[in-house]
């Protein structure tokens, strides 16, 4: 039996999808995860249950001390196991992504660097030392700019500044947000760059000995100029000219090459506009949340099963059906406590919907971006072209009512 060590962080939205992946494939687990090293060893786990992802070299070594056999895979559920996994299938001597290229492309300061050292289009970018007041660097700005926490995911700790007042404020959010999520936030300081205009795009793909399988492209129909960029709909086949689409898989492929990435998923998020293919980023994983599952038709499996089959050395048979297809990432309205949601049985029953999972739990603080890191749920179609993909997650979400209280209460005093 094949044994596959996972990497399950203990918010991830995914594991249970990679567990069953797993299951089907008859593959052995070997578990390891990241609860509280604090609190652990009084729940009764043993040290492979509490890796400071974070910690890559230290958990490493946790790993290959207590692991017993060695595992014929190693995989990261979601981003914040990347570098950890990829230091532990160098070595363990299994297929992999180098370490050292997983934390550059991870890094939104060294990736920019890596794009314009090698002649990618490319936005000027400043790095902003957290000692180092903002205002010094507006006379070099031409605004506007979007502040970025250097290896926060999913839309978290980016805000887009249109003057210096605006600018000043940005980058104290975002370190007060980089300084929350990142042990590392003090050095790491923040980015700095120039808003590129243009629609997004989203590649998802799979790496075999340095080439490139583009497994969808996906079209990103809100237009995300911000302040703030939630990510809300994707939807696949992209609809964009066969030329456009060719350009953005060249693009990508030729980031991954320069990149050193040659082996596993990759997810990567593009603007496109009269200057071309502009690469945001080039992820050494797959797509976020509960994503995944709207590519089940498309490739024919589970994306998790596809990933899992290929670390383990197993055929890959991309056999989809042809339909097209979308999910939505239900944004969140506000911030507060999540108490429950009316209107799901309806949108379950629209044509067009293939299911719909609410993510939040009852009691729960959610907020957006730039300060939120989960989703309200997620909202799958299937259609027999895009434009009817989106129009069924549109009208889905018009008939969901959140219920989110305010934190606090406001208190009257009496007279």
């Amino acid at each position: 039996m094949k044994r596959a060590l996972l990497l399950l962080p203990t918010t991830s939205y995914r594991n249970a999808d990679f567990l069953a992946a797993a299951k089907k494939l008859d593959a052995e687990v070997v578990a390891a995860a990241n609860y509280c090293h604090r609190l652990a060893p009084s729940w009764g786990f043993p040290p492979i249950m509490a890796l400071r992802f974070d910690r890559p070299q230290q958990a490493a070594a946790i790993v290959l001390r207590d692991i017993g056999r060695a595992p014929d895979a190693v995989l990261a559920v979601d981003d914040s196991g990347v570098e950890l996994a990829a230091l532990l299938a160098e070595q363990l001597h299994l297929p992999g992504n180098p370490a050292h290229a997983v934390s550059q492309v991870r890094d939104k300061l060294a990736f920019r660097r890596l794009l314009r050292q090698a002649g990618f289009p490319c936005p000027e970018f400043h790095h902003l030392p957290n000692e180092v007041d903002p205002r010094s660097l507006v006379p070099e700005l031409e605004f506007p700019v979007v502040v970025k926490a250097r290896r926060l995911s999913a839309s978290r700790g980016v805000i887009r500044a249109d003057n210096a007042a605006e600018l000043v404020r940005a980058v104290g959010w975002v370190r007060a947000i980089q300084a929350r999520a990142d042990r590392d936030a003090r050095k790491l300081g923040v980015l700095v760059e120039r808003f590129i205009p243009g629609r997004e795009y989203a590649l998802e793909g799979i790496l075999e000995h340095g080439s490139l399988t583009t497994l969808a492209l996906f079209d990103k129909p809100d237009p995300l100029d911000g302040p703030y960029f939630e990510e809300t709909l994707y939807v696949t086949p992209s609809r964009l000219p066969e030329q456009a689409q060719r350009g953005i898989r060249d693009s990508v492929a030729r980031v991954c090459r320069e990149a050193g990435l040659r082996h596993g998923p990759v997810h990567a998020e593009v603007r496109l506009n009269q200057d071309g293919v502009w690469i945001l980023e080039v992820a050494a994983r797959s797509i976020g949340g509960l994503c995944a599952r709207v590519l089940t038709h498309v490739l024919g499996m589970s994306l998790e099963e596809l990933i899992l089959r290929q670390a383990l050395g197993q055929p890959l048979a991309i056999a989809g059906d042809g339909s097209a297809a979308g999910v939505m990432m239900i944004p969140t309205p506000r911030r507060g406590i999540y108490h429950g949601c009316e209107g799901i049985a309806a949108a379950q029953s629209l044509p067009g919907i293939s299911a719909l999972s609410i993510a939040a739990e009852p009691g729960q603080i959610v907020a957006p971006p730039p300060d939120g890191a989960s989703y309200l749920g997620f909202i799958f179609s299937r259609a027999t072209s895009p434009a009817a993909a989106e129009q069924a997650l549109r009208a889905a979400h018009r008939l969901l009512r959140f219920e989110i209280r305010p934190e606090y209460q406001a208190v009257v005093a009496a007279r």
